[in-house]
């Protein structure tokens, strides 16, 4: 980390902040919390950023054994980076930051994110009450991106993974499902418009897509 300003602070809060508080740098953790990508991957998750910067911060993260680089085997030979095991230690840093941000006043629900980001969020905001009596097995299919998840006796899972024996799977894009779950976009209009399709017991996605509500907003200062 040799150039870095330092804090000069003995608080380990202010140390952390030295390994991942600079901008863009928790936001590669979180494309990396749901499993290896490459430079390219993380580039689609980050679209702000610029090439440099994400590389920048790779190296950093590096440096800091957040990150670390391996090679995949044959065929594909490609190089990804993924969280060490300390860096997986930051899933409950990244949420906890999510939904006290979900809470800002300011805060744009339907704005565009990454499918990463999507289902971080949907970890972020289950709700084991609206879940309540609820057993069963959701695919989420964004393009290439398949998710499996998974809902009983209040608890939810999701994890990257194939989704073939999901009771439903919702196939779409994540912006779109975005909109259906935080901005008031209807499931049926989604479909009649060809922007999402549900394969299996629609009645299931109905329910899993109301598991998810919003914080409550924080009251404005003043």
């Amino acid at each position: 980390m040799a150039g870095k300003r330092s804090y000069v602070d003995g608080c380990a809060t202010a140390h952390a902040l030295q390994l991942v508080g600079d901008r863009w740098a928790l936001l590669v953790v979180r494309e990396l919390l749901l499993g290896p990508k490459r430079f390219t991957d993380l580039r689609n998750g980050l679209p702000g950023a610029a090439p440099n910067v994400i590389s920048q911060r790779l190296r950093e993260l590096e440096a800091a054994g957040v990150v670390r680089r391996r090679t995949l085997g044959p065929p594909a030979a490609s190089k990804v980076y993924e969280l060490t095991d300390w860096g997986l230690e930051l899933e409950p840093v990244v949420i906890s930051l999510g939904r006290w941000g979900g809470r800002s006043p300011s805060m744009q629900h339907d704005a565009p994110l990454s499918v990463d980001a999507l289902v971080l969020a949907l970890r972020a905001l289950f709700s084991p009450e609206a879940a309540r009596g609820l057993t069963g097995r959701i695919g989420l299919r964004f393009g290439l991106d398949e998710f499996a998840a998974s809902v009983s006796d209040g608890r939810f899972h999701i994890e990257r993974g194939d989704a073939s024996a999901a009771d439903a799977t919702i196939v779409g894009d994540s912006a779109t499902v975005n909109t259906i779950l935080w901005g008031e976009r209807d499931l049926d209009e989604a479909i009649g418009e060809g922007a999402v399709q549900v394969e299996g017991d629609i009645a299931m996605v109905r329910r899993f897509l109301e598991l998810f509500p919003l914080p409550t907003p924080a009251a404005p200062a003043g």
